[in-house]
């Protein structure tokens, strides 16, 4: 486990790219293995970027402990990191920027991105970075080839005195910032987002930036604790008290305007909708398995009630997200405080394990090559 306990470790004079390096290998449901693997090769339009820092994603979790994907593979998508080497005819990215990368990116011109849904665009369910193996982000290694459609738009530089783990945060922010603008919030509502883990509290946080009354609740009180650090002032202990109760008597009685579910697990789903007025939205953030949920359909007729989902990120937000993210950490919105562990490449393995068993001590874990 990596001690250093400042943001991130400082950047020393370019090294010449080895043919070789270490990654966290999927092999099969459950199992990781830190191997020494080829470092990829680029070609015209692409780059190669030294990994700095790599977040472990919910949904790595969940493609590592069920098996959706084939094996072999190299996870990990929240990456941050320095271009290393330039293919040909890459433009307005050279050697030692500092970046970060998105591992897909919408075409932009379908029928789905010209409907504003472009986690459903083809294009964008084409993953375009890789460490090797068939391409899934790739982070969980020392080096990722960024292909060119990715180059073209996904590749972001970081600016000046923002740190590589700040950065790192841009791909799990914009799917945040997209779900609380699909949401249409108001000031006069009040919000309930159920989980305060690191998704929970962006989700929050966010909400609360447009004036609205943001309920928070979760199992463990130290996650409150560090959701306070972001504003976030009205917790709910799931532990002790009834959730939808809460809701209601903080909402004159009528219920939350809007819900966010930012934790797995169906059963919380009755929950959310239980906790939402008449009229009101209730946002599915992380139910990214297929399975079946009962819920009383009565409530979504007759009641008026809304359920909806969202789903990664959105390009037409970006600029506002960098903005959030970036001009952010100059303004205090320090999402490196959500990071409680962080792992050397070498002890991916426990990196897996800890971010796979969430406590009230664990929130976002980080993987530094």
């Amino acid at each position: 486990m990596v001690t250093a306990t400042t943001n991130e470790l400082q950047e020393q004079s370019p090294a010449p790219v080895p043919t070789v390096m270490r990654a966290a290998v999927y092999r099969g449901i459950n199992d990781i293995r830190v191997e020494t693997v080829p470092v990829p090769e680029i070609g015209p339009g692409e780059v190669l970027i030294r990994v700095h820092c790599c977040g472990v994603c919910g949904t790595d979790l969940k493609k590592i402990h069920t098996g959706s994907h084939s094996a072999p593979r190299i996870f990990g998508h929240e990456i941050a990191g320095v271009i290393a080497a330039t293919g040909e005819g890459v433009q307005g990215f050279q050697v030692d920027d500092r970046v970060m990368v998105f591992h897909h990116t919408p075409c932009g011109r379908c029928y789905y991105c010209r409907k504003k849904t472009p986690s459903q665009c083809n294009d964008y369910k084409r993953v375009g970075v890789t460490a090797g193996f068939e391409p899934s982000g790739g982070g969980f290694a020392e080096y990722v080839r960024v292909m060119p459609w990715i180059v073209g738009r996904g590749l972001i530089k970081i600016p000046d005195g923002v740190p590589f783990e700040q950065a790192a945060f841009v791909e799990p922010v914009n799917t945040v910032y997209k779900g609380i603008r699909n949401l249409n919030l108001e000031p006069d509502e009040t919000v309930l987002v159920i989980g305060q883990g690191p998704i929970g509290i962006l989700l929050a946080a966010l909400a609360a930036r447009t004036g609205a009354k943001v309920l928070t609740s979760d199992l463990y009180p130290a996650r409150h604790a560090i959701a306070a650090n972001y504003g976030l002032n009205h917790p709910i202990d799931a532990s002790k008290d009834d959730v939808v109760a809460a809701a209601h008597r903080e909402s004159e009685g009528r219920g939350a305007d809007a819900v966010i579910l930012a934790v797995g697990g169906n059963a919380l789903i009755r929950t959310a909708m239980d906790a939402a007025r008449p009229g009101g939205r209730i946002l599915l953030f992380a139910a990214t398995q297929h399975s079946e949920a009962p819920f009383d359909p009565a409530v979504v007729c007759m009641d008026e009630k809304t359920l909806m989902g969202s789903y990664s990120s959105s390009f037409e937000l970006q600029p506002e997200v960098e903005e959030i993210v970036f001009d952010g950490y100059r303004t205090g919105f320090d999402l490196t405080r959500l990071i409680s562990h962080r792992f050397s490449l070498e002890d991916s393995v426990e990196a897996i394990r800890v971010a796979s068993n969430p406590s009230g001590n664990s929130m976002k874990v980080f993987i530094q090559p």
